[in-house]
């Protein structure tokens, strides 16, 4: 896993860091990290390029939480909010914040969706494919994938205000604000600016 801080002025560098970033935040969000994984988060560089940079003070944060905990507590707090038999503390499904439900129309859409950028998910992936991890694959494939038919802004427009901007931020909030929340919560606040770059980046091309 590359460093998604390193932020700098050329559109094939910003291009190649914005990929980056969606893989870290759906490996952190899938599972419990790694132990490599957090290794590398924890010595990577927290200072950007260029002064100013948006996402160097939740990025600090996230990283200052990687250090500070170790591999054990971080597995235990992803558990408890992501886990457990029944019920989770936090949803990371779309269909639930759009909908209420799980398994509703919005998952439909989304896979009709997919179905038209030829994509589907893998049979032996439990979760269905409005899980945030899997929608930040996908944002990933449309940044960096090979076929520009299908890799191009207007995809990865699309597909972001559809399928993330209209929850993703909610989930931010409600992972932000649960009390067992550490690790998590700096990484919800980094995935909230990021998202909101984002939009912002996306709202231009409108």
């Amino acid at each position: 896993m590359t460093q998604p801080a390193q932020l700098v002025s050329s559109t094939l560098d910003e291009e190649t860091a914005r990929a980056e970033v969606y893989g870290l935040l759906a490996a952190l969000y899938y599972a419990a990290p790694p132990a490599e994984l957090l290794d590398n988060i924890r010595v990577a560089v927290t200072e950007a390029p260029a002064a100013g940079a948006v996402l160097e003070g939740s990025w600090t944060e996230l990283v200052g939480a990687a250090r500070r905990l170790s591999n054990e507590a971080i597995a235990r707090e992803y558990e408890a909010l992501f886990g457990g038999v029944g019920k989770p503390e936090v949803y990371l499904f779309g269909s639930h914040y759009l909908s209420g439900f799980l398994n509703e129309k919005p998952l439909a859409a989304l896979r009709t969706d997919l179905a038209e950028l030829g994509l589907a998910r893998d049979e032996t992936m439990p979760e269905t494919e409005d899980h945030f991890a899997y929608l930040c694959e996908v944002m990933r494939y449309l940044i960096a994938g090979d076929d520009v038919t299908v890799a191009n802004l207007t995809r990865q427009r699309e597909f972001f205000s559809r399928h993330l901007q209209p929850w993703a931020t909610t989930l931010c909030d409600v992972v932000a604000a649960h009390p067992k929340a550490d690790f998590y919560r700096s990484l919800a606040g980094f995935t909230h600016i990021f998202l909101s770059v984002e939009t912002q980046g996306f709202d231009m091309l409108a």
